[in-house]
């Protein structure tokens, strides 16, 4: 659910930098302020065991709409959405996804897990990437169900009331292998029956939120799923847009280690405080 008003903030580049590499796994457990094709491109391969990411959806644009820029209302001109970070063009936008995920699919080790989150906006090019251009397995899409989503007051399209993750394996279809998905963990939470694909959370409260607002913050019981799901205690989880640090907050609390990538220096001091209050 996204909240915020207009801001100005340098928008990440679509391509990445010449990679500078480094020999040791990045220092852990931390919020980089910075942005995530540079920060990537001095890790070495396979330092990261798993990425659960949600990127920019490319709202701000207004999806190519003739004279629409950010996400707004019919009958209103406040604009809920319209940051630089999350404004590119087509062009733009798909060389910046296959940029990033490309990163993440060489400093994830093989055969561990991406799991992207995306709206309509977004999620099908992610697809598209992952599957046709970097030849990742899938294993499934999610529907994250928000009961109680911001409602669609345009009377023109039904109410938005979803978003997805593509829970992909770092390997190719005929190589996959061995990924974790604790199945036993997964059916124990949903009262001993097999976990579907659907998961029911409401949108972000207000709680959450005390040490600063992100525009498309997500409810830390839907990441705590996701990390339980498919990661091991121990394990290095990656966020590589950060945003209000709420992978790091779940990470913690069920023993993984995390690290956190976040270019907007407010975002990434909100998210600071967040973990310095949950220890």
């Amino acid at each position: 659910m996204v909240t915020s008003t207009r801001r100005t903030v340098a928008r990440r580049p679509a391509a990445a930098p010449a990679p500078l590499r480094i020999v040791a796994r990045p220092e852990t457990n931390r919020v980089i302020a910075g942005d995530c094709l540079q920060v990537m491109a001095g890790w070495p391969d396979g330092c990261i065991d798993h990425c659960i990411v949600d990127p920019p959806f490319n709202i701000g644009s207004g999806s190519g709409r003739k004279g629409k820029a950010g996400l707004g209302w019919a009958f209103s001109s406040h604009v809920t959405m319209e940051e630089a970070w999350d404004t590119f063009t087509k062009d733009e936008f798909f060389a910046f996804n296959a940029a990033w995920l490309r990163e993440v699919s060489r400093v994830v080790k093989p055969n561990g897990n991406i799991l992207v989150f995306g709206t309509y906006h977004n999620i099908y090019q992610l697809g598209f990437i992952l599957q046709n251009i970097l030849d990742r397995r899938v294993l499934n899409s999610v529907v994250w169900f928000k009961p109680n989503a911001q409602p669609n007051i345009t009377a023109r399209t039904l109410t938005e009331s979803t978003e997805q993750i593509i829970w992909a394996v770092n390997e190719t279809p005929a190589k996959a292998t061995g990924w974790t998905f604790n199945y036993w963990d997964a059916k124990e939470m949903n009262g001993g029956k097999q976990m579907r694909n659907v998961w029911q959370f409401p949108v972000t409260p207000a709680r959450e939120r005390t040490a600063g607002r992100h525009p498309s913050q997500k409810p830390v019981a839907l990441i705590e799923r996701a990390v339980l799901l498919a990661t091991k205690p121990g394990e290095l989880v990656l966020d590589p847009f950060g945003g209000a640090g709420t992978l790091a907050v779940a990470a913690q609390r069920h023993d993984r280690e995390w690290l956190v990538i976040e270019s907007v220096p407010e975002y990434a001091e909100i998210a600071q405080r967040r973990i310095d209050a949950a220890r």
